[in-house]
């Protein structure tokens, strides 16, 4: 009975995870009265224990599968679900799903046929999944998993846990929360550092001796796997998004996109090459920055890395040092959702406006302007208006 190695496969899998640290915010979606519910993310984020924990913190009886299983070769997910839910279990957790074929339409036939079915669903192919969605309508709710934040970073590290902070507060009270926090931990500000470098991704508990050639894998996938298999690029234009890899790492600053250049570059056309930037948007890889402006522009004016730690790994693979003004915007501008290049500063949100920079960052640039802050590189503030770059890595 397939049944059986399932359920075996899933208490090994339940024995050696660790419930040390779990990531509340994610975990309180996934516990929510919603029937279809679907996490997805980056590889490497954190789906597939958190997933594990939310099971095992579970007290009715539950599966756990993997889209990707060699049993399922031979094995239909409807039929082995029937089974579980004949024997009385309710709660159906399906990992990977966008590497079982024609995943949608069986989820869609399962919410449908057991209608006190519980499913939860995850996908390391963020762009496969967002695709596929439509055709689950209604049903499916989708939660996006992001990397660690730096809060979450140090609260693995430490074992403690921090207050999430509103961006208003944050900037009414950087000098005092920013001297609190850094002489109740001596240790912040050089945590900081490291998270720049590798923190994003939880597997670099696993040891940073392979960390960059794990992370160099997941990107791999990506690229090679997952977009190619949305069936919208020509396969030979992968090598497109390998050269942008190598062109935003190699880049002394912010990398300007000028999508004319591009497109004559990569020999494809400017509406070709949007569809590719939005593809890339949707991959964790990438991170378009658009200019705020009253007219609504897809056009992408720079490209940064989704987190430092790619920045960090491709310009060590390339034997480059990362230049640390794109280290700092790429961890700025990745705390916001929606954030904007600005003709005044570096950035605006809402109605503020930011300069980062080092810790002798002055504020020359925009000096007189209302609602303008610098976001520098130190480890605590005295100045109302300067605020250490690592306190928006607690934003909420």
């Amino acid at each position: 009975m397939k049944l059986d190695y399932f359920e075996r496969k899933q208490a090994i899998l339940l024995s050696k995870i660790d419930m040390k640290y779990i990531r509340i915010k994610y975990y309180q979606m996934l516990s929510s009265n919603e029937r279809l519910l679907g996490i997805i993310g980056a590889r490497g984020v954190g789906k597939t224990t958190l997933l594990l924990q939310y099971i095992k913190k579970l007290s009715q009886k539950a599966l756990y599968v993997s889209g990707d299983d060699i049993e399922f070769t031979n094995t239909r997910l409807y039929d082995l679900i029937d089974e579980f839910y004949a024997l009385g279990g309710r709660v159906v957790v399906v990992d990977e799903v966008h590497q079982y074929k024609n995943w949608a339409m069986e989820v869609k036939n399962l919410y449908d046929a057991f209608p006190d079915l519980t499913l939860r669903i995850s996908g390391s192919s963020m762009v496969n999944i967002l695709y596929e969605k439509y055709d689950l309508s209604r049903r499916l709710v989708l939660i996006h998993m992001k990397g660690l934040s730096f809060r979450e970073y140090f609260e693995m590290e430490k074992g403690i846990e921090l207050e999430v902070l509103p961006l208003e507060r944050i900037l009414h009270n950087a000098p005092t929360i920013s001297k609190e926090l850094m002489f109740k931990y001596e240790d912040l500000y050089a945590k900081f550092r490291n998270f720049l470098e590798y923190g994003t991704y939880p597997f670099y508990l696993e040891g940073l001796t392979h960390f960059e050639g794990k992370l160099f894998n997941a990107i791999d996938k990506i690229i090679h796997e997952d977009i190619p298999s949305l069936n919208k690029i020509d396969y030979t234009h992968v090598s497109i998004f390998q050269k942008l890899l190598f062109m935003v790492a190699s880049s002394k600053k912010p990398f300007s996109v000028s999508m004319a250049a591009l497109s004559r570059e990569f020999g494809i056309s400017e509406p070709t090459l949007y569809i590719y930037m939005e593809i890339l948007d949707r991959t964790g890889i990438f991170k378009s920055m658009k200019k705020y402006s009253a007219n609504l522009s897809k056009k992408p004016q720079k490209l940064l890395f989704a987190n430092s730690s790619i920045l960090y790994a491709y310009t060590h693979k390339f034997g480059l040092e990362p230049d640390i003004g794109t280290v700092r915007e790429t961890f700025f501008v990745n705390c916001f959702d929606e954030i904007f290049y600005s003709d005044i500063g570096d950035f605006r949100v809402g109605e503020n406006i930011f300069e980062v920079g080092g810790k002798n960052k002055e504020f020359t640039q925009i000096k007189g302007v209302e609602k303008s802050y610098l976001a520098v590189d130190t480890d605590f503030t005295t100045h109302p208006n300067k605020i250490p770059l690592w306190l928006f890595g607690l934003l909420e």
